[in-house]
């Protein structure tokens, strides 16, 4: 039997519990997870491509059905280089599906082989996105509960300079 396999995206900077609720619910429905970094040079991230990968890696312990990777451009050229047509998006919210549903219809335009699978994100964390988590970080605030702990670490870290 063939193994069922997803690509999960994001920019990851830093990584919430929200993600790594996903990628363990994402392991309930796929047989592995490529959880795939973007490395967008145009936005200014707060963590290296490297950094986020290792701070997944960390968080996922090593999970061998999960495999890290960055990607540069298309994400449906980088599904097909992976030999993957399916996505794992996460959706917290009404203003999430509109933006997803847009990019899910422009990646069955451009792969028509391509699915996305949306999945709500946990209760505990509909609130938590990485943006947020940063801006809170940066003035000191406790995200403790927000991040894994080797994130929260990080995230002191990098404030503390």
């Amino acid at each position: 039997m063939p193994s069922r396999r997803a690509i999960y995206p994001g920019s990851f900077d830093p990584l919430t519990n929200g993600h790594l609720s996903l990628i363990q619910r994402g392991l309930k429905v796929f047989d592995g997870l490529v959880v795939a970094v973007a490395n967008n040079p145009a936005k200014k991230a707060l963590f290296s491509v490297d950094d986020r990968k290792r701070m997944i890696r960390e968080a996922v312990n090593g999970d061998p059905r999960v495999v890290i990777d960055s990607f540069d451009g298309l994400l449906v050229d980088y599904a097909k280089q992976q030999g993957v047509h399916t996505v794992l998006r996460g959706l917290r919210a009404v203003s999430d599906f509109e933006y997803e549903f847009q990019i899910a219809n422009m990646n069955r335009k451009l792969d028509p082989e391509f699915e996305s699978v949306f999945m709500m994100t946990g209760e505990d964390y509909f609130y938590v996105a990485s943006s947020l988590v940063r801006e809170v970080a940066s003035f000191g605030g406790d995200v403790s509960g927000l991040v894994p702990p080797n994130v929260t670490a990080a995230l002191r870290a990098r404030f503390a300079r």
